[in-house]
């Protein structure tokens, strides 16, 4: 069988043009960057490609440590898509302002780029260029590439350095981002299978509540402290099915093969709600493993306490 999380061949897909992040990101892993490689317009258009086989993996940014989740990404690997993530990537960003060769930072008067991206340099674009407009692009390179087609004098984009290699673009100004512990962190998906465990991982789930009633979100979280499950990850989100209508994306330390993180997911099904699991995967960092081996004792202690007394019940 093909080891999906660790492929040796086969087609991927990742957000386009060539000098984006996820390139960026994509890059520094050896076994992913030597695959065929497509590239797609867009992120729903990254999964759509997974899902309908037209490639076998797929390579998206799903979080960044200041404007947090990617929704595009979350929300279509929660609601629409049938897809398991086989591994993180996380790296740090660096966010520069780039131009075509011979503008000058004065005459900037329009900035594009991934709303995300922009988002993270609010404080720079209000302090250095207030009176510019804001427009958006499928992604940073994308944005990089529009300018330097039109190349009017007056638009800028915020994108990588890889960016301005590729199109040709001077920077204006590095490192803009109004945060320099900016990290984005990347998944790989694919249509099936769950990597081993490594004794780091992550778990990522979707919790439908059955019902909105006080203590829903109470019991939910019971269930992993119960256990000592560190939740990396909480946030809710909208179903679309009306308002008032959440549905809970949480990430867990650990993996779906070991008895604490199983246990807590049968009964996070069978009590609160349509759990859907996202996959369990390597992760880039977990303090988590010290906690869950002393509770797995203690669970492996109490099998044995329970089991010795029940072989006392008369037969």
């Amino acid at each position: 069988m093909t080891d999906i999380a660790h492929p040796g061949s086969g087609v991927l897909a990742y957000l386009g043009p060539n000098g984006t992040f996820t390139e960026q990101a994509l890059f520094t892993q050896d076994d992913l960057a030597g695959l065929d490689l497509r590239l797609a317009s867009s992120i729903p258009e990254v999964l759509s490609m997974v899902g309908d086989g037209s490639v076998d993996l797929g390579f998206a940014a799903i979080e960044n440590s200041i404007e947090g989740s990617v929704n595009v990404t979350q929300d279509t690997l929660a609601f629409e898509a049938d897809l398991l993530i086989q591994r993180e990537v996380v790296i740090s960003v660096e966010l520069n302002l780039l131009a075509p060769p011979g503008t000058g930072l004065d005459s900037i008067a329009r900035v594009v780029s991934f709303p995300h991206a922009t988002a993270q340099c609010r404080g720079w674009l209000q302090e250095n260029l207030p009176s510019a407009e804001t427009g958006a692009a499928n992604s940073t390179a994308d944005a990089a590439r529009q300018i330097a087609n039109e190349n009017d004098g007056r638009t800028a984009a915020i994108a990588p350095a890889r960016a301005a290699e590729v199109y040709g673009l001077d920077t204006l100004t590095a490192g803009i981002e109004d945060h320099s512990s900016n990290q984005t962190r990347f998944v790989l998906v694919a249509r099936g299978g769950i990597p081993a465990p490594t004794g780091h991982d992550k778990t990522s789930l979707v919790v439908f509540q059955r019902a909105d009633r006080p203590g829903t979100l109470l019991g939910m979280l019971q269930e992993f402290a119960a256990r000592s499950i560190n939740l990396t990850r909480l946030e809710s989100r909208p179903t679309k099915q009306g308002l008032g209508d959440y549905c809970f994306l949480m990430d867990c330390e650990g993996h779906v093969s070991d008895e604490l993180v199983a246990d807590c997911l049968r009964n996070l099904h069978m009590k609160h709600g349509l759990v859907k699991f996202l996959g369990s995967y390597p992760t880039d960092s977990d303090n988590g493993d010290e906690i869950r081996s002393e509770a797995s004792s203690a669970t492996v202690e109490a099998d044995i306490w329970l089991a010795d007394l029940r072989g006392q019940v008369n037969g």
